[in-house]
């Protein structure tokens, strides 16, 4: 257990960095979202395109991996709606139900194991980045549409949904990356040594923004946020997702679906990320309840430094 504290210590050390930094004020707010930029335009889609392209193009299109995954995500959507919906309403409902089944994959996870499983967690890694980032987004946008308060039907939410996710970069440095892998495409020297020094900077810069959004978060929260509205989320988050990965996985692979137990234990790893801090950025674009999310992602992501630790001791 000390061993692995030891590996994902400076990971989590690097999100109270930059927490600490924004809430005593030695890095200004509005320098968030030019750490925001730099990581999701270019330092995380050189990540993922490096990821992509190194990989065998078999282990990005596992059917088995996307199909399980898949299912745990609609399974926690689900559960999420029924434990908040009478309580939040369709708009909070539907991002409290986001936050509890996207992972912060690619802040977090994409750094964290590679340091812990090297380059076999890439493939896993990939699938459910896509799942999260085209599917359950884009499912939880448009269940937000559904109340009284939505302002729009949920196929026009849906819609607005797809032409975000096509404006990410993440989801189109995957798609380059496999095609490289795809067709053995390798990129002159300077330009892979380009690519190169903008993936290694992902790490810590993706880490130290989690903390400076939880911090900017918190710190503009209005009102106080019942407990009961934000802890059971969290544990959704952090138990009864991996749990549900746990058990569909290994169900599936009693059923005779194709799947590599160590591909599916890097799953189960992913679903033990805390949850993805950009889901506070869309509560305030869609006028739900910021404060609120943003209470469960703090919640999460601290409690996950002993709760994903404790998980890597058992499955690895």
């Amino acid at each position: 257990m000390l061993a692995i504290l030891a590996i994902t210590f400076p990971f989590f050390a690097l999100v109270l960095c930059g927490y600490l930094a924004v809430r005593r004020h030695l890095l200004p707010q509005l320098a968030i979202p030019g750490l925001n930029s730099f990581v999701l335009y270019f330092a995380l889609p050189c990540l993922l395109y490096r990821f992509g392209s190194t990989t065998p193009l078999t282990q990005l299109l596992d059917a088995g991996l996307f199909g399980v995954y898949l299912l745990c995500a609609l399974v926690t959507v689900g559960l999420a709606m029924l434990l908040t919906l009478r309580r939040a309403g369709w708009n909070d409902g539907a991002f409290g139900a986001l936050v509890a089944a996207f992972p912060n994959t690619g802040f977090m996870g994409v750094p964290l194991l590679l340091a812990l499983l090297g380059p076999r967690s890439s493939g896993p890694v990939i699938v459910a980045l896509v799942v999260d980032l085209v599917i359950t987004t884009s499912l939880c946008i448009a269940l937000s549409r559904l109340g009284p308060s939505g302002g729009q039907s949920s196929a026009a939410a849906l819609r607005n949904a797809l032409k975000g996710m096509l404006r990410n970069p993440m989801p189109w440095s995957i798609l380059l990356g496999a095609l490289a892998s795809g067709i053995g495409l390798v990129l002159p020297k300077p330009l892979t040594s380009t690519i190169g020094l903008l993936a290694d900077a992902a790490s810590p810069v993706a880490l130290f923004t989690i903390g400076a959004v939880l911090a900017r978060s918190q710190m503009n929260a209005s009102g106080a946020t019942a407990l009961a509205d934000f802890v059971p989320v969290a544990l959704i988050k952090l138990l009864i997702h991996p749990l549900l990965m746990l058990a569909i996985g290994h169900a599936a692979i009693r059923l005779g679906v194709p799947i590599d137990p160590a591909a599916l234990t890097v799953l189960v790893l992913v679903a033990c990320l805390p949850s993805a801090s950009n889901v506070a950025l869309l509560t305030e674009r869609f006028g739900a309840d910021t404060g609120r999310v943003a209470r469960i992602i703090l919640v999460s992501t601290a409690l996950s430094f002993l709760s994903f630790s404790a998980a890597v001791s058992l499955l690895i």
